[in-house]
Order: C-alpha cells, then structure tokens, then sequence
C-alpha cells in the first residue's frame, strides 16, 4: 500500500478524532470563557500525538465560535427548551454538527449525524446521543432535504 493510500484510509480516523477533541474544545468553551484561540492551542498541542486532522480540528472549533448565534437560532426549532438549557455535552455536539451539516456540505450528512452521536455517547449523559439524534435527524432533513431524501429513498 503506497503512503497515499494509506493516508485516504486514515482520514476518516484523522477527522473522527479531531471531532472528539473539537467536542472537547467547544464544551471547555461554553463552560470556560476562554479565548478561542487559546483553546485551541490547548488542545492541538495534544492532537499531535494523536495524529488528528488540525487542519478539521481548527475549522470546526473556529467555526462553531464565530457562527455561534447563527447556529444556536438553526437549531432552536428543533430543540424542546432553549439552547442554554441543554446539557454542555448535547449543546456542544450539536453546535459542531449545526456547524458541518451548514456549512461542511463536503461531509455526508449521516457521517455528521453518526459522528455527533458517537461523541455523545462517550462524554454525555446516558441518553443524551438519543437527544441528539432527535434533533439532528430533523434539522438534516430540513437543512440538507436533497441529500436526505435521496439516503432514505
């Protein structure tokens, strides 16, 4: 297998991981008041051992910090309480993924959903990926219709 080859086939792994340690990032965010900048010097510091995609890591992280009204009023329809109400584990996932399904159309929809969910499930509460879920799957099929109306076709 040449390095390229094996380099496409641990982007999922890469970008997987960066997810998890932006998820790690926002939530520090929401709790914290830090800088964004200093969050994400935090955490890229450890994703080089990880061999995490930064470059994903950064976007996302950024992203989230500078649409996050944007965001938060995307997905308040889709949401039963206001978004400050919601867990900081939920609310992060949910920021991130609002983020990639609005504005990272490269990435399928249902690699963001599962991604969210997985995240959720190892630093959430015990049925908060079912939260999550809920709330993504509809706001895919609004924000996304073309792209999920052909997965489910």
């Amino acid at each position: 297998m040449s390095r390229a080859q094996h380099q496409n086939e641990m982007q999922p792994v890469k970008r997987a991981r960066a997810r998890r340690r932006a998820l790690q990032a926002v939530y520090a965010l929401q709790l914290s008041g830090s800088s964004v900048r200093g969050i994400i010097d935090q955490f890229a510091h450890e994703q080089v051992h990880e061999e995490a995609d930064l470059d994903y890591f950064h976007d996302l992280v950024r992203g989230v910090a500078e649409r996050l009204a944007e965001l938060d009023a995307a997905l308040q329809p889709y949401l039963d309480r206001g978004i400050e109400e919601v867990d900081a584990v939920e609310r992060a996932a949910l920021r991130i993924a609002a983020y990639e399904l609005r504005h990272r159309v490269d990435v399928p929809y249902r690699v963001v959903i599962d991604e969210a969910l997985r995240s959720t499930k190892r630093f959430g509460s015990e049925h908060g990926h079912t939260y999550v879920n809920g709330v993504l799957d509809q706001a895919a099929a609004d924000w996304r219709a073309l792209e999920a109306q052909a997965g489910r076709g």
